[in-house]
């Protein structure tokens, strides 16, 4: 079946209907990872997004119930260049296409993804529309251009979860797959869900943290009042500005526990702290971006996905940077001059490196000892 893929700004690319039939608006980005397409599927930093992966051949691992961020895609649309019907892996329990079809989402494989990224580069991420439905490149131009922005959007409450639940799953085995554990960790930890992956919770399982899941729009009085060692701020997707609640909530936790944040947590921080973010032309969205740790010559290599970056000049006051972007020079992290405060804009939970930003949960750790031991 034909599907066409149209940009708000008049281009279009024709290839071949993958996934659902159907028609999906959404903006337009682009990922740079080589593997990795299973849970940047699941992840729910992608709510509101058409998501084109850069490496030519996609699907040829097919899916397994393993390698899921969260309970379901929640992407708004996926492009490839080429896709591979016949998976080979041992893990794989059905293709991507199938995949795609169970959870109804829209896809379209056989276009020129070199062009189309090109094209955002040059032009910026902006709204687009996948469709099998709709085959007139005018129409679909012009329904592109009356979708709504990801910019000025609310997409939290699109992801997080509806009621508070208990986490007790570490980091994956090979050959015994995710251990539990009944026994209680040794830190209470609080993670706000602005659309979590799952392995950050295991990351935080595995170090022996006991954890809560608790709603975006939960109240800073009802995590206080549950009194963990510290707060986690999650990843999630859009822009940061709208989501006003969540910033009051952190200042209100801020100096009384430790808090940690990742990715759309790192801005939330940055914006309770009295900063500034704004929407970077292309954004940052692959296994491969390079970050300089500190003052010294530590790099680390990053999993990233975020269109929205911190102003390093708007939390001069309360915060320094301790991480950069060596491609563009954004912020990739902050720390509060004086209160147990920290964020990153990467995902370390990732590994990419693979293990070159796992210190942070470290890092989150010690914090939360030293507060226990002050007290």
């Amino acid at each position: 079946m034909k599907a066409i893929l149209a940009l708000a700004d008049g281009r279009v690319f024709h290839g071949k209907s993958f996934g659902v039939p159907g028609e999906i608006t959404g903006e337009v980005v682009f990922n740079t990872s080589m593997t990795g397409y299973q849970e940047i599927l699941t992840d729910p930093s992608y709510a509101g997004e058409i998501v084109t992966m850069t490496y030519p051949m996609i699907g040829n691992c097919g899916i397994n119930t393993e390698d899921v961020e969260s309970s379901k895609p929640h992407l708004a649309g996926f492009v490839v260049k080429e896709y591979n019907d016949y998976p080979s892996n041992f893990r794989s329990r059905m293709s991507l296409d199938a995949y795609l079809k169970e959870n109804g989402i829209v896809g379209i494989q056989g276009i020129d993804t070199r062009a189309l990224v090109r094209h955002i580069r040059d032009k910026g991420a902006q709204t687009g529309i996948i469709s099998s439905i709709d085959t007139d490149p005018a129409s679909l131009v012009e329904k592109a251009r009356q979708a709504p922005s990801i910019v000025g959007r609310d997409l939290v409450k699109e992801v997080t979860c509806s009621q508070p639940y208990a986490w007790n799953e570490g980091l994956w085995e090979l050959g015994s797959g995710y251990p539990t554990t009944a026994e209680p960790g040794r830190y209470k930890v609080v993670a706000y869900d602005f659309g979590i992956k799952r392995n950050i919770l295991r990351n935080l399982t595995s170090l022996g943290c006991d954890v809560t899941v608790v709603p975006a729009t939960t109240s800073a009085e009802e995590v206080l009042a549950m009194n963990p060692d510290g707060v986690f701020l999650s990843n999630g997707p859009g822009d940061p500005d709208p989501i006003r609640y969540a910033q009051e909530n952190i200042r209100k936790i801020l100096g009384k526990k430790p808090i940690f944040g990742i990715c759309l947590g790192h801005q939330l921080l940055g914006l309770a702290l009295g900063g500034k973010t704004y929407k970077l032309k292309f954004g940052h969205r692959g296994g491969n971006q390079p970050v300089l740790r500190g003052d010294g010559h530590d790099v680390e290599i990053t999993s990233q996905n975020h269109g929205f970056a911190v102003d390093a000049a708007s939390i001069t006051d309360h915060a320094v940077q301790t991480h950069v972007n060596l491609n563009d020079n954004t912020v990739e992290g902050i720390s509060h001059k004086t209160m147990s405060a920290f964020s990153v804009q990467y995902h370390p939970e990732a590994s990419p490196g693979p293990h070159d930003a796992r210190y942070l949960f470290d890092r989150f750790i010690a914090m939360m000892e030293k507060e226990r031991n002050s007290d």
